[in-house]
């Protein structure tokens, strides 16, 4: 993986990303009967795939993290990644009509670059700048574009079709995408997948022990979570 990274580079990245949504295209002539999850075979392959990866690699790496690193540090590293993205957070806002939102993004980026020192304190929330939760998907789920049908992703996760390619623009403007040299964007990337998965660790149990078919588990909760991001903590009440 490391050889990969380093003779394609951020190019390299942005082509397999823009190559895996395209393949997304080509899975509607295999479509199955469940109109949520349409490319199911498709899905639980890579769900085995993302599995045997995580067991194998991720996982004991982000038990290492989190048995080693001291929580001060380990919220510090969150607090930097998260930093990063409030300034994507706040483009999307805007792009969604919700500018009283995007200038709180635009605070808390300004503030925590500063007094937070360079986002690894997040002075911001103390100050009362609440943290929003933002993407491209999101953006383009307010515009009335439709999920087009499930997906799980090795190491990405689940994702809809819709959100797919917006994840693809999302990692096009990661500042952390832009980091020179090559070697140190690629720690800096490794070290936000091991934080993130680390932060997942206390789940693993509930969903082992929850789940009876752990792939519909995480599809279903995949996209409860995704209408909830959608409007805000406010979706719209359904007819029974």
């Amino acid at each position: 993986m490391q050889i990969s990274t380093q003779r394609y580079g951020d190019h390299g990245w942005r082509a397999l990303l823009v190559g895996a949504a395209a393949m997304v295209w080509s899975l509607a002539a295999a479509a199955g009967d469940n109109p949520r999850d349409p490319y199911e075979g498709f899905n639980r392959t890579m769900f085995a795939v993302h599995e045997s990866l995580d067991q194998a690699v991720i996982r004991p790496v982000a038990k290492g993290y989190d048995r080693a690193v001291p929580l001060p540090v380990k919220a510090g590293v969150g607090n930097f990644f998260g930093n990063v993205g409030d300034a994507w957070i706040g483009a999307n806002n805007l792009l969604q009509g919700k500018g009283g939102d995007a200038g709180i993004d635009l605070g808390r980026l300004l503030v925590n670059s500063t007094l937070g020192i360079f986002g690894l304190f997040d002075v911001a929330s103390e100050l009362g700048l609440e943290k929003h939760d933002e993407d491209f998907g999101q953006t383009l789920a307010v515009w009335g574009v439709g999920d087009g049908g499930y997906l799980f992703w090795p190491v990405i996760g689940p994702r809809s079709v819709r959100d797919t390619a917006g994840f693809v623009a999302d990692v096009s403007v990661d500042p952390v995408g832009r980091v020179d040299p090559v070697r140190v964007r690629n720690s800096l990337r490794a070290v936000r997948v091991v934080d993130v998965r680390a932060s997942l660790l206390p789940s693993d149990k509930v969903v082992d022990e929850a789940a009876l078919d752990k792939y519909a588990y995480i599809r279903d909760a995949y996209f409860q979570r995704r209408k909830n991001q959608i409007y805000d903590g406010r979706p719209p009440r359904q007819d029974d």
